[in-house]
């Protein structure tokens, strides 16, 4: 019932935006997304920081961020090393066997950042509630965003054809408004508000967090390219399997049981990030095998929530 409960909005609201993503203008779902990350989940931040608890080793959530970004690019880059080594030497003709740079690039973004925000917040917050949302809300801010924008534009410029947008990128970590929105949100906490407000503000959190999930289904709608499965499955298999199962199981070395690692583990499960494609279209990489790894990720999720669930849901 827990898992129906939790699969019912989830499904329910990507579908919906699946079918107007197919209905709408094109351009329909570039201004929802201008508009959530503006405004929306800033706003969901603020709302969802007055309830969580920020007590206990709750910097342990970005550390262990930080940790899975560098456990999944290490065992993505010695799958790429392993599988040019095997080229090398059952072909005389390796190199064009080799994976290029671009789609080495795609490679270890995929299975480095994941979809922490947009579907993780969700998730998160449907499964443990807003009392632990702190633990997801670093993980994604100090962990993921950073990761992403910071070591992942890093890598892209090493391995894509074209570096002229590199600063751009690099500035959205200090224009993130969602960065901001948790120094206002940890301010705002401390705030009585009226009743009604406080309930107000709570149901705009989780309008907010319907219209993330509606958009998630409006970009899956446009996501329309196969041939990079055989790359892409093997990318999430170190994402969303892997990592979350190594590190996961050492949380409870630290302390770490019931709530806060089931989140941690959430988040390490989430697939990779739309921060990816972005990425991958400013520096000219393998984008076929970003878009691949985005739509098999998002459904893929399904599969593996009754597992993180199971493990560590206790």
């Amino acid at each position: 019932m827990k898992l129906l409960e939790l699969y019912l909005p989830l499904v329910g609201l990507v579908l919906l935006g699946l079918i107007l993503g197919s209905k709408l203008p094109k351009s329909v779902p570039a201004y929802l997304g201008q508009f959530l990350f503006w405004v929306g989940v800033p706003i969901s931040i603020v709302a969802f920081l007055r309830q969580a608890d920020l007590s206990g080793p709750i910097w342990i959530a970005p550390v262990f961020a930080w940790i899975a970004i560098f456990l999944g690019a290490g065992l993505a880059w010695a799958w790429i090393y392993w599988q040019g080594k095997r080229n090398g030497l059952v072909s005389s003709s390796a190199p064009r066997s080799f994976w290029s740079r671009p789609t080495q690039g795609s490679f270890l973004l995929a299975a480095m950042v994941g979809n922490t925000g947009y579907l993780g917040y969700p998730v998160t917050l449907a499964v443990v509630g807003t009392q632990y949302f702190g633990w997801a809300l670093f993980y994604d801010l100090l962990g993921t965003t950073l990761g992403a924008y910071g070591l992942g534009v890093v890598l892209a410029a090493c391995f894509g054809r074209s570096v002229q947008n590199h600063w751009q990128l690099a500035q959205a970590i200090l224009i993130n408004p969602a960065l901001w929105s948790l120094g206002l949100g940890l301010v705002f906490r401390q705030l009585q508000l009226p009743a009604l407000a406080e309930l107000s503000l709570q149901r705009l959190g989780w309008t907010i967090v319907s219209l993330s999930l509606v958009l998630i289904g409006m970009r899956l709608q446009q996501l329309n390219s196969w041939h990079s499965l055989p790359k892409a499955s093997i990318g999430l298999v170190i994402k969303m399997l892997l990592v979350p199962l190594i590190l996961g199981s050492s949380l409870s070395l630290f302390g770490l049981k019931g709530a806060p690692q089931l989140v941690i583990v959430l988040q390490m499960a989430m697939p990779p990030a739309f921060a990816t494609l972005v990425i991958a279209e400013a520096y000219d990489l393998d984008r076929d095998l970003a878009v691949t790894a985005l739509a098999v990720g998002s459904t893929g999720l399904l599969m593996m929530l009754p597992i993180w669930l199971w493990l560590f849901g206790s």
